[in-house]
């Protein structure tokens, strides 16, 4: 896919992934290009599915999840039958904000944010304790975020 992109598409996602709020005048400003190449250059992006979508960084303490915890999981055994139940249902809990597959000692990794350690041990107690085919679980709570996602390294 990056041998699609030219040096105008990398200006336009490194501008978007710094502001994704400026208008089409704005980052054809930018990346130097007319708002109209900009524009099309922008739907062509979003077509092929580079950029996904677009957000708003909250700050999360701010608006009252105070907590976030690195969660480790892992299955009895990676079968179809506890694999994608397990991770149906870790989609349908917003309280997970990411889950990663992974090697190693345990199965996946999981970033969850909640209001505080109450809600964090009724999340684990209602919520992960349920999940098909869980073998051991162990928890991380996060004391200080040093550096938080800011985007992808397109340098």
């Amino acid at each position: 896919m990056a041998e699609n992109l030219d040096s105008y598409d990398w200006k336009l996602l490194r501008a978007l992934q710094r502001e994704s709020r400026l208008s089409h005048v704005e980052l054809s400003e930018t990346v130097n290009l007319s708002p109209s190449q900009c524009a099309r250059r922008l739907q062509r992006l979003e077509a092929l599915g580079v950029v996904r979508g677009y957000t708003t960084i909250l700050d999360q303490k701010k608006i009252g999840l105070g907590l976030t915890a690195l969660v480790h999981l892992t299955l009895e055994r990676q079968a179809e039958a506890t694999v994608e139940p397990t991770r149906r249902a870790i989609l349908a809990m917003p309280e997970v904000v990411e889950c990663l597959m992974v090697t190693g000692d345990y199965d996946y990794q999981l970033k969850v944010v909640v209001p505080d350690l109450e809600a964090f041990s009724a999340f684990i107690n209602q919520k992960l304790m349920t999940l098909p085919g869980l073998q051991t679980m162990r928890s991380n709570i996060v004391l200080e975020h040093i550096k938080a996602y800011e985007g992808l390294p397109l340098d």
